[in-house]
């Protein structure tokens, strides 16, 4: 059995040893009928990824439906049904390689009934193809692809315009979906987004390059797979083990056995075991094959420790100075996998990396219309829904947010007397020091299963459960209202008071567009106030230094002064690299639903780096700044900010004009002009 050899040939042989090179997974999505069975049919045909065999079943099928063309669809169309209608009903898995890059590609379905399906085919994907009928332009379909695919972390878009035969090639065509879905995209916060015209019929720019579009100048479909970088979207920082069994040979051998999840092990290396909190030191770590110097995220090994510590499945192994969330209060977002509707409050299994354990479904906060992407109040879910949700757990998990561990920040929901999966869910969190962390795993540990937890709403629904979000107050003190509503002064001023909340890296431009649109206000008569890092951290916050908790009391002190300032009917402008993504939610749960404005300055690090205005990169770099965010510590970029402004590219005036539209479009600002 051999590939056949009727396409064109592709680069040279492959390697002899490719499971070297580095390993793509990417999934396709679009609207029923876009051709992505076809893409990737066209994708394994060009490429000489067919075997004959296959080939022959291809055509004999595609003669008995009275097809004069082989039908490649019919490559991942496997299910009787698929083939019927002519339609994906399954998610359908197939691997091929070329000489520079594996991959396993994920053909997910486009109806709206089969969104799950789209879900599980995209949990692991480094790339989603989404695929665009040149002659329907972008439809539902494919922005709810795209929104899920921005939902599960997905950190690159190819936008595929198929069909481009059926419009005659036709530039004006291609570029006006261009525009159409860059600023669809612009909502999500995805950060890459390409765009190829391609015809998946016809192979034009699918594997080779199109002659009959000129007029592009980009690269190929399977080149641009090929070449495209990945290696940053993975976390080789945070060294997670969830162990999976305890395996003893003989009375002088007791390993760890587990896969590790991210980051990196080495023999020599300091850990910790949660939930117990204790300390050993990693006296090797080996595979089948012998001892390993280094094994990184997705490497199955066995980790053994110089002392004997009491650690069987479900723990998990860290680093003491790199610690995730520890908690049983959790802040979720889902997507229902069941035809019987969520049963808030009733008894599910979680199971999350190696771990299992009872929970409940505290409450569903919000359920996301993804046509609109806006939120809607829901009491229950069914099937195919996504939504916010607040989940408690019989027993802490140990955790990082999905944004920056897919692999510790995703779970599934199991209904324990069926079997069945009823929801997967993306965990939302932040780090903590680690003595907060041995201290919440002892205390969360020793509290007996019951009932969930009840949890003081927020004022956009984010829970704030006694474990986590509950901030400090002092003793024997009463809160004393203002003499004057903030619904007055509202009126006396002529608008409606908000925080508008600048996050980004260092460098990007935060403080010059709050300066600008704050002078764009005050011209217009809108009563306003500024907070700013640097400000702030000269005075009431300089007793604070850069750590993960001293980071997360910065900001909440910042929320409690601009909620005051919010009360006396003022727009708030904050400028404040803010990186944790829960220290932001946090903030907003001080706010109405409306009032808080998340406005996501993005600029590359590179970028960032050159203008360095206040010379932090260089010191970053040079060791003088320890967690620098962009250099030696990460940001985690809003999931779906309600502003995003691109300062590479835009000028100062551009992005305050777009805020102030942000503004007015919220009903913040009344519609004039300074």
């Amino acid at each position: 059995m051999q590939p056949h050899d009727s396409a064109v040939a592709h680069g040279p042989a492959l390697p002899d040893s490719p499971s070297a090179m580095e390993l793509l997974r990417f999934t396709t999505a679009g609207s029923v009928d876009d051709g992505k069975s076809t893409l990737i049919g066209r994708l394994l045909y060009d490429s000489k990824s067919i075997f004959e065999d296959q080939l022959d079943a291809i055509e004999r099928a595609s003669r008995g439906r009275g097809t004069a063309d082989i039908d490649l669809a019919l490559l991942t169309d496997g299910l009787r049904a698929e083939r019927e209608q002519g339609i994906t009903i399954d998610v359908a898995y197939r691997y091929f390689a070329t000489p520079r890059r594996k991959f396993i590609i994920a053909d997910t379905p486009g109806h709206v009934q089969y969104t799950r399906n789209m879900v599980t085919g995209a949990s692991t994907a480094d790339l989603a193809v989404v695929l665009v009928d040149a002659r329907h332009g972008v439809q539902t379909q494919s922005k709810r692809h795209g929104f899920l695919a921005s939902l599960l972390g997905i950190p690159r878009l190819v936008v595929a315009v198929n069909k481009m035969d059926l419009v005659g090639y036709s530039e004006s065509a291609y570029q006006a979906i261009v525009r159409e879905y860059t600023a669809f995209s612009a909502k999500l916060g995805v950060h890459d987004v390409r765009f190829v015209p391609v015809s998946a019929l016809l192979g034009d720019n699918v594997v080779d390059k199109s002659g009959a579009m000129p007029w592009y100048e980009g690269p190929t479909l399977l080149y641009l797979l090929e070449t495209i970088s990945i290696a940053a979207d993975r976390n080789l920082v945070d060294f997670r083990f969830p162990v999976q069994t305890v395996i003893r040979p003989h009375q002088d051998f007791r390993g760890l056995a587990g896969t590790v999840a991210s980051g990196e092990i080495r023999p020599g290396e300091p850990v910790l075991a949660l939930p117990s909190g204790r300390t050993s030191v990693v006296t090797s770590v080996t595979t089948f094959d012998g001892e390993l110097e280094a094994a990184g995220a997705g490497r199955a090994v066995v980790i053994e420790l110089a002392d004997d510590l009491d650690v069987s499945r479900g723990d998990m192994l860290v680093r003491p100075a790199n610690l995730p969330t520890v908690a049983n209060d959790l802040d979720a977002m889902v997507c229902w996998m069941s035809g019987q509707r969520l049963d808030v409050g009733r008894h599910y299994v979680l199971r999350h990396t190696t771990r299992e354990v009872k929970a409940f479904v505290a409450a569903v906060d919000y359920r996301v219309d993804v046509d609109t992407l806006h939120r809607q109040p829901a009491d229950t879910l069914g099937l195919n829904d996504i939504a916010r949700v607040r989940l408690t757990t019989a027993q802490p998990l140990f955790f990082d947010p999905y944004t920056a561990n897919r692999e510790t920040g995703g779970f599934i929901l199991i209904d324990p007397y069926s079997h069945d999966t009823v929801a997967a869910g993306m965990l939302r969190g932040a780090s903590r020091d680690a003595g907060d962390v041995v201290r919440e795993a002892e205390r969360l540990d020793a509290r007996p299963p019951g009932p969930p937890s009840v949890a003081r709403p927020g004022g956009d629904g984010h829970a704030q459960g006694d474990a986590v979000l509950s901030p400090p107050v002092s003793p024997n003190v009463v809160r004393e209202e203002g003499g004057v509503a903030r619904e007055d002064r509202e009126v006396r001023n002529g608008h409606r008071a908000a925080v508008v909340w600048l996050t980004g890296l260092s460098g990007s431009g935060k403080t010059t567009i709050a300066r600008h649109a704050e002078r764009r206000l005050v011209a217009a008569g809108v009563q306003t106030a500024w907070l700013d890092g640097d400000a702030l951290r000269h005075g009431l916050n300089g007793d604070l230094g850069f750590s993960p908790a001293d980071r997360a009391e910065n900001l909440r002190r910042v929320g409690e002064i601009a909620r005051l300032m919010f009360e006396t009917g003022q727009v708030v402008l904050c400028a404040f690299v803010s990186p944790s993504a829960a220290d932001r939610a946090r903030v907003r749960a001080l706010f109405p639903e409306g009032r808080f404005v998340e406005v996501h300055v993005d600029v590359d690090v590179e970028t960032a780096r050159q203008r360095d205005p206040k010379g932090l990169y260089a010191k970053a770099d040079r060791g003088e700044i320890e967690a620098f965010t962009g250099v030696s510590a990460g940001y985690e970029p809003p999931e779906a900010a309600d502003l995003t402004l691109r300062t590479a590219t835009l000028s100062v005036e551009a992005c305050a004009e777009a805020l102030w539209g942000r503004l007015v479009e919220a009903g913040i600002v009344p519609q004039r002009r300074p």
